[in-house]
């Protein structure tokens, strides 16, 4: 019975200084309500920024920017370095530039418009156009 009650006091407090040591160690945590309209930013951002490395990573803008003897990857890594706001600008920015990267895409849908209305006889800027011919 002695050797128990030595065995059961040297593993008592084995276990509460292992205990103790780590109650010790272990960080607090800390909590905290995070509103609506952060986690919404924090996501806006987020999709900008893919948004970005997305188009950066085409091929065309890789070949475009080594030619203009621009390492790509140090793009990316200044890109990563925008904050939120400048983020978002540059993908607003990216958003409004016409694609394909050139205006015959943009005079090909004004001449197409310009079409469409040439022959429905709204408008007369064609002269090889039978004037309203689409109207039934």
């Amino acid at each position: 019975m002695k050797i128990y009650l030595r065995f059961s006091r040297t593993v008592s407090a084995t276990v509460t200084v292992g205990i103790l040591s780590l109650c010790l160690h272990l960080p607090s945590a800390n909590a905290a309500m995070i509103g609506t309209e952060a986690v919404v930013q924090a996501t806006q951002a987020q999709q900008d920024r893919s948004r970005i490395h997305e188009a950066l990573n085409r091929e065309e803008v890789g070949k475009k920017l080594s030619a203009l003897g621009v390492d790509p990857a140090q793009v990316q890594a200044r890109v990563a370095a925008l904050t939120d706001t400048e983020a978002q600008q540059l993908a607003q920015k990216l958003d409004t530039m016409p694609a394909g990267g050139s205006v015959l895409g943009v005079v090909l849908t004004i001449f197409l418009v310009l079409l469409i209305t040439d022959l429905l006889g709204w408008t007369d800027v064609f002269p090889f156009t039978n004037k309203g011919s689409a109207m039934p």
